[in-house]
């Protein structure tokens, strides 16, 4: 009978674990080394970011030329660092506001933001700009630009007056405004997770792929 104790047979399994020149060993020793890598980085941009997951994939050209589908983009917690231009409680910039006081994110004024569309949890997440801010019941359609609107009136584009307050989103490549077509109302802040800091061409791709 061994007289090892349990802590030493683990010591030794761990040893032959690390020291075993066997490929299938290998193999696993590598993939599990690059698994602990992935989970420490994912666990610091978590740390800085405030928002799970920290990196989000572009699905579309909707924010051409300024992102790319495939891109990876990391995202933080829109109260992180808020500038002093951002809308009352919100911590997000508008196009608007950008364009008065000379903030600029991802090649044009305002916070690109990701958000859920009508708050719902079972789509897919949206990333867009946020172009400016109307009031609950806010017939909007005066001091929107007109380039970005499909009708000549408030009662010929969707959600006009607003159903709530909140965001006007916008696509930099997209024709319409969001709420003018009806992608989404007026994007309340509970709905936004973030806003877009950084972005990574192509890595998102890999994630695509997988899901």
């Amino acid at each position: 009978m061994s007289d090892d104790t349990p802590t030493e047979r683990v010591r030794e399994a761990v040893t032959r674990f690390r020291e075993s020149d066997h490929a299938a060993v290998a193999l696993l020793r590598d993939t599990a080394q690059s698994l602990l890598v992935v989970g420490l980085v994912a666990l610091v941009l978590f740390g800085v970011s405030g928002v799970w997951p920290p990196m989000v994939a572009v699905e579309s050209g909707s924010m051409e030329p300024h992102m790319e589908r495939g891109d990876l983009v990391f995202v933080m917690d829109e109260h992180r660092l808020a500038p002093g231009a951002a809308t009352d409680g919100t911590g997000v910039v508008t196009h608007r506001a950008g364009e008065t006081t000379g903030y600029r994110k991802l090649g044009d004024h305002g916070d690109v933001i990701v958000f859920r569309p009508d708050g719902s949890r079972s789509e897919t997440p949206i990333i867009h700009r946020a172009r400016f801010w109307v009031n609950d019941s806010e017939n909007w359609y005066d001091e929107a630009d007109p380039e970005y609107l499909p009708g000549d009136s408030c009662a010929e584009i969707r959600n006009c007056p607003a159903p709530n307050a909140g965001f006007v989103t916008l696509g930099d490549a997209n024709p319409y405004y969001d709420q003018a077509v009806g992608r989404s109302r007026p994007v309340r802040p509970s709905w936004v997770r973030g806003t877009a800091e950084v972005r990574v061409p192509f890595l998102g791709h890999l994630r695509l792929a997988l899901s």
